[in-house]
């Protein structure tokens, strides 16, 4: 089953970047769709994450920066088959 991963940031952010290639060090964890959301584009998700990005959503659940690549993985934990 692939489960969808959000990634709010922005596309000019040096730590979205950052907790992007965590992400994908990652991967192997579970199947996982990551998307992408500049949060720039939209007012209201600029309101609800702009002093918190990178965050990263997955389902009900968040986890903001900073985070390292064990800490994703735990963060996924649950996923795991």
């Amino acid at each position: 089953m692939t489960h969808l991963l959000t990634l709010y940031g922005t596309d000019s952010c040096h730590l979205c970047e950052e907790a992007l290639s965590i992400i994908e060090s990652c991967k192997e964890c579970a199947d996982l769709e990551i998307v992408s959301i500049d949060i720039a584009a939209d007012d209201s998700l600029e309101m609800i994450y702009g002093l918190r990005i990178p965050v990263l959503k997955l389902e009900d659940k968040e986890l903001n920066w900073p985070f390292d690549r064990q800490q994703c993985l735990d963060f996924l934990e649950h996923l795991k088959n």
